[in-house]
C-alpha cells in the first residue's frame, strides 16, 4: 500500500483576469495559502502556462516548476481537456466546440482536429520535460449524439465510430508511451469515454494500450447512477488519477438524470463541493489506498451554490482529512508469539 498524495488542486476552474488568478507567481502563492501542497495545471490558459515553451524547452520547465516550489507546491500534471475534446467531434457540437480551439481553426473541423492532436502531443511532451508521469485529457466523441437514441441506430454505428476514435489517438498513445506519461481520460458524460465499458470497447481498438488509463472522477459516476466503489475493485490497475469533486442525485416525480434541460442548481443531479454531496469519499479513499494509488488527489472545484474560494479552501481541509496514511505494521502485532515452523507444525498437531 501506498499513502496518496495531496491535497492538490486543479487550476481550470480558477484562472481569470484578476489578481490573484491572472498569472502563475499569484495563483501558486494563493493555492499555498488555502493549504495545497500540489496544483494541476490547464495547458490551455495563456495566462498561467506556454504550451509551446513547455514543449521545447526544459529551461521553461525548470522555471515553471521553480516558482511553484517557491511557493511550497509541486505541479502534480498538465490538462489538455479542452484540446482533448477537439480530437473528436460530431458535427453536431462543431459550433459549441469552436471556441476551445485557436482562432485561425475555426469553422475548419478536420484543421482543428489537427490542432487538437498537436497540442496533446505538445503536453505530453512538455510533460515529460516537467518530470511528470501522467498527463488528464478528454477522449473526445463522435458516437454520443446516438447515446439514447430513437430512431434505433443502424448496426455498425458504434463499432465505427470507436474504431475512428481509436485511429486518431493511437498515435498520440504511443507519442505517450516514448514520453513515459500515462494519458488519463476522464470518464465523463459527454465524451464517447463516459463508462466502464465504453472505455473497455476503445481499450480493445487500441490493443490494450499501456498508456490508455483513466481519471477517476466519482462525481459523474454518482450522476449516472453508477457503482463508483465496484468501479474502483474493477480497474484499479487504469486507474492512474483521482479528480475529489462531489455531486448529489436526487430524482423526483418530475426530472431524473436528464435533469429536464434544466440550470445545475435546478437538476436532480448536480455538482456540489466536497464534502457537501452524496459521494462516500471515506470508501474511495480506503480502496484507493488498498490497491496502492499513490497519485495525487486533486480538488476539482465545481458546485452550483458555494463560492470557488470557499470550495477551494474547505476541499484542502476535506482532502488532508481523508488521506490515510499507511501502516507500516499489522495492527495485531503486539500479539506476535514469534513462532517458527516447528512450532506451527506442533499447533496443527504435525508432530
Amino acid at each position: 500500500m501506498k499513502t496518496i498524495k495531496g491535497p492538490a488542486l486543479f487550476l481550470a476552474q480558477f484562472a481569470g483576469d484578476e489578481a490573484p488568478f491572472n498569472s502563475w507567481d499569484a495563483i501558486t502563492r494563493w493555492a499555498a495559502d488555502c493549504g495545497y501542497v500540489g496544483v494541476q495545471v490547464p495547458t490551455w490558459d495563456g495566462r498561467l502556462f506556454d504550451l509551446d515553451k513547455a514543449a521545447t524547452s526544459t529551461t521553461y520547465c525548470d522555471d515553471f516548476k521553480g516558482i511553484a516550489a517557491e511557493a511550497g507546491l509541486q505541479v502534480t500534471e498538465l490538462s489538455t481537456h479542452l484540446q482533448g475534446q477537439l480530437v473528436a467531434v460530431h458535427p453536431a457540437y462543431d459550433t459549441a466546440f469552436d471556441g476551445f480551439a485557436a482562432p485561425s481553426v475555426r469553422g475548419n473541423p478536420k484543421a482543428r482536429a489537427e490542432w487538437a492532436v498537436d497540442q496533446v502531443r505538445k503536453a505530453l511532451t512538455a510533460s515529460k520535460n516537467l518530470g511528470l508521469s501522467a498527463h488528464a485529457t478528454f477522449s473526445g466523441a463522435l458516437a454520443w449524439p446516438y447515446l439514447y437514441p430513437w430512431p434505433q441506430r443502424p448496426a455498425g454505428l458504434v463499432e465505427e465510430a470507436f474504431d475512428e476514435l481509436s485511429r486518431r489517438w493511437l498515435p498520440i498513445l504511443n507519442h505517450a508511451e516514448d514520453c513515459g506519461i500515462d494519458v488519463c481520460y476522464e470518464i465523463h458524460p459527454g465524451e464517447d469515454l463516459h463508462d466502464g465499458i465504453s472505455y473497455e470497447m476503445f481499450l480493445d481498438r487500441v490493443q490494450g494500450h499501456a498508456r490508455a488509463n483513466m481519471l477517476y472522477d466519482p462525481s459523474h459516476y454518482v450522476l449516472q447512477h453508477l457503482d463508483y466503489l465496484e468501479h474502483i475493485d474493477i480497474y484499479h490497475d487504469r486507474i492512474k488519477m483521482f479528480h475529489v469533486k462531489d455531486a448529489e442525485l436526487n430524482p423526483t416525480g418530475r426530472q431524473g438524470v436528464y435533469g429536464g434541460f434544466q440550470s445545475w442548481v435546478n437538476r436532480a443531479g448536480r455538482f456540489r463541493s466536497p464534502g457537501d454531496g452524496q459521494v462516500d469519499f471515506g470508501g474511495i479513499f480506503s480502496k484507493l489506498t488498498q490497491y496502492g494509488f499513490d497519485g495525487w488527489a486533486v480538488v476539482e472545484w465545481e458546485c452550483c451554490l458555494k463560492h470557488p474560494e470557499d470550495g477551494a479552501r474547505e476541499g484542502a481541509a476535506f482532502v488532508d482529512a481523508h488521506i490515510i496514511r499507511v501502516t507500516e505494521k499489522a495492527f495485531d502485532d503486539f500479539a506476535d508469539a514469534g513462532t517458527d515452523r516447528a512450532a506451527n507444525r506442533r499447533m496443527l498437531g504435525l508432530g
